[in-house]
């Protein structure tokens, strides 16, 4: 949901990162919040969370970006993070297959926990990785409609 404030914004969006541990979750965050991308980052234990204020249409709108943790043993800590998001990003690795496959578990755990209007984009990382590339891991034409479909561009 969407909060009007009268403060330093006028709207704040609550937006959550998910997938498989790996995918480049905390890249993308790092990326859009501090224009910083960093090699060797660590996996994120739990949830972390940034912020990054905009201008849309003369109005100030503060985007709280979640970032959860990708391995199973933090799911039921991460699963009370989504109450409250408007929107999520469902982040692949276009290098791995697997995680391409385990999709459709993010997709349900979001059907499980998050709002039912909530927004859900579907993110394949990793492009700039070509020639490890492996065939097969953009949605079917189905998919694609009933989900926002993103390629980050190397």
């Amino acid at each position: 949901m969407a909060y009007k404030v009268d403060h330093e914004y006028d709207y704040l969006f609550k937006i959550v990162l998910i997938g498989d541990s790996g995918v480049g979750k905390s890249n993308i965050l790092s990326r859009f919040t501090r224009n910083e991308f960093c090699l060797e980052s660590k996996s994120t234990i739990g949830v972390e969370f940034a912020t990054r204020t905009l201008q849309v249409e003369g109005k100030t709108v503060k985007a709280q970006i979640w970032d959860t943790a990708g391995q199973e043993r933090y799911r039921a800590i991460t699963s009370a993070y989504y109450r409250g998001a408007v929107g999520a990003l469902v982040v692949y690795d276009m290098t791995k297959r697997q995680t391409f496959e385990n999709v459709q578990r993010w997709l349900r755990e979001l059907r499980d926990h998050a709002d039912s209007n909530i927004v859900i984009m579907l993110a394949g990382n990793k492009s700039d990785l070509n020639h490890l590339r492996v065939r097969r891991t953009t949605p079917s034409p189905e998919k694609k409609e009933s989900l926002s479909f993103l390629r980050p561009q190397p």
